[in-house]
């Protein structure tokens, strides 16, 4: 029993097992659809025909193959996207730092960031395209408003977290405020603001992705959308699919490794773990 519960700790082998069961249920509606439909591979391919497209050297479009397809078009989706962020990340830690300042400013301002967050993403585009007439800029915008709502939320929420005595042992040392905020209140919100990125880094490359197939001038969404149509081979839908899941995995992964690397707290329990580990 006691091996069992220590097999189950270990993240990695829960992961293969979930995407050992995702492969099998995969798998099994794939032969069902195969036994139903004359042209199984536009419904719902193998998995081993999905991976060997990324191989494939035959040409789908302009002479590229599958793979070329994707990585060009995975380039142009994933800048926009970091733009987009980048954006919100730092817009939503400065509202977050100004509503955390100003009680008036939190009464002004959440109720419109929940109302921007309710609104469909394909919603959404459409407007901002029609203000800003321009489809890349767009893209960077969605980007933003869905990055930008997590993290003011989530920050705020870790500014709010710190204990009374905090504040009461800084006021005893006659602290400004600007140290309050340095010392104190930024270092205690950073794990609620690095929860807010790992939400919000997929959520922006989805939002890139559904934006381009609005306009067809690049992009993953686009080339989603036009294998959809058969203008190219329909294993560039399953790609760009498998493409833009590693991508949000990876995405969410490569926040919680800058966290590791910037977060005070997460250095003391790395510090912690090697004097456990002697």
């Amino acid at each position: 029993m006691k091996k069992i519960r220590k097999l189950g700790q270990k993240k990695w082998l829960v992961t293969l097992v979930w995407v050992i069961g995702i492969v099998i249920v995969w798998e099994i509606m794939a032969f069902r659809v195969a036994a139903v439909k004359r042209t199984p591979e536009n419904i719902l391919p193998h998995i081993y025909q999905i991976l060997y497209s990324f191989i494939d050297s035959s040409p789908v479009a302009g002479g590229q193959t599958a793979l070329m397809v994707v990585a060009s078009n995975a380039v142009a989706t994933l800048l926009r996207a970091a733009v987009g962020f980048l954006l919100g990340m730092g817009l939503g830690f400065v509202l977050a730092l100004l509503m955390k300042l100003s009680g008036i400013i939190e009464k002004l301002a959440f109720p419109y960031l929940m109302l921007i967050q309710m609104i469909p993403i394909l919603g959404m585009a459409p407007i901002i395209l029609s203000l800003t007439g321009d489809i890349g800029t767009s893209r960077i915008i969605i980007a933003a408003i869905l990055t930008f709502y997590p993290v003011a939320a989530n920050t705020l929420a870790g500014l709010k977290s710190v204990e009374t005595e905090k504040y009461e042992l800084m006021y005893s040392y006659a602290a400004p405020k600007r140290m309050i905020y340095t010392k104190v209140l930024i270092p205690a919100c950073l794990p609620y603001f690095f929860t807010g990125l790992k939400i919000a880094a997929p959520m922006a490359i989805t939002a890139s992705i559904l934006v381009d197939t609005l306009q067809g001038d690049g992009g993953l969404g686009c080339m989603l959308s036009q294998s959809l149509r058969h203008a190219m081979s329909i294993y560039v839908f399953w790609d760009i699919v498998l493409v833009s899941a590693v991508i949000g995995i990876l995405s969410t992964k490569l926040m919680g490794w800058i966290e590791d690397l910037v977060s005070p707290l997460k250095r003391i329990d790395r510090q912690i773990g090697r004097r456990g580990g002697k």
